[in-house]
């Protein structure tokens, strides 16, 4: 089965639980951006959250953001994704290469740095909703249990894990998302701790060589003695909406002068941030444009 997140609750409903496992649209956006393996890891963790938290919006043109700017080489990541959990994303340095850290892993969090981590709920109302908070770890799923905690009030547990192949390929990626509700009570809050507590990481539990856990398994795990309940199956993919006609829409709102300039340089060409796909327009289209404006 293609990527795809598994959507939970347990304990009454006083839990809510996300799964996914996410290979194929994080091997998707290493292709499309060539991404090291550092960059693959922080914009593939980027991309399971904003699947994931974007198929808890509702409406079909809900719109969810996430922006994470730091101090480090990779610079910023930037993931937007829709209630279809339709992801797209991109890393400012795509290329940079750095050592692991102590534990031997990719070194996320030094490479992100230190800077902020932002949200952003469009849901079609005057104005979106937008929470920052300052990078905890870089690692990006503490920052996101943090943003959580601080922004929303709601106790969340995050796991966000890539597992790269020798050959720099995406071998596994995936993650989960637990959230308490309100009315959990001490007792289930008790019982959460101590079956998060005993918990791998997240690559560990859905690599094919060690856990080969479904999303389904790894939400028996993690909400284990807490009666889970599993509501829906989504699927997720990286999906961009860009297109020559979108593109050329947008050109045609540049002013005169711009269009003018060029037509001067001869062509234009102007590449997608979120899947790297470059669009030429030759002087003729750019003329076209050009009289379509009018005086």
């Amino acid at each position: 089965m293609k990527d795809y997140i598994v959507r939970a609750t347990a304990a009454n409903g006083r839990i809510r639980a996300f799964a996914a496992t996410t290979r194929e649209l994080v091997e998707y956006a290493r292709t499309r951006h060539n991404t090291s393996p550092v960059a693959t890891a922080a914009l593939g963790r980027l991309l399971t959250a904003g699947a994931m938290m974007g198929s808890m919006m509702k409406g079909e043109k809900d719109l969810l953001t996430l922006q994470i700017k730091g101090d480090g080489p990779l610079g910023g990541i930037t993931v937007t994704a829709n209630s279809k959990a339709e992801v797209k994303g991109y890393v400012n340095n795509p290329s940079f290469v750095n050592p692991p850290n102590a534990l031997g892993k990719l070194d996320v969090g030094g490479a992100i740095g230190c800077g902020s981590l932002t949200v952003i709920r469009d849901l079609g109302l005057k104005e979106p909703y937008s929470g920052t908070v300052e990078l905890v770890t870089g690692e990006i799923a503490e920052d996101l249990t943090y943003y959580y905690s601080v922004s929303e009030q709601t106790p969340s547990g995050i796991g966000l894990g890539v597992l790269m192949n020798k050959d720099n390929t995406v071998k596994c990626a995936g993650g989960f998302m637990i959230q308490l509700m309100p009315e959990a009570g001490a007792e289930v809050v008790k019982k959460l701790e101590e079956s998060l507590s005993g918990v791998a990481s997240v690559t560990k539990m859905l690599d094919p060589e060690e856990g080969n856990m479904s999303p389904t398994d790894m939400l028996q795990k993690l909400l284990k003695g807490l009666d889970p309940e599993i509501n829906d199956v989504i699927p997720t993919a990286f999906v961009c909406g860009c297109s020559k006609e979108r593109i050329s829409s947008v050109l045609s709102t540049l002013s005169r002068e711009d269009l003018q300039d060029l037509i001067k340089e001869g062509a234009a060409e102007v590449r997608c941030n979120f899947c790297n796909t470059s669009y030429s327009f030759s002087t003729l289209e750019l003329k076209e444009m050009l009289l379509r404006r009018g005086a």
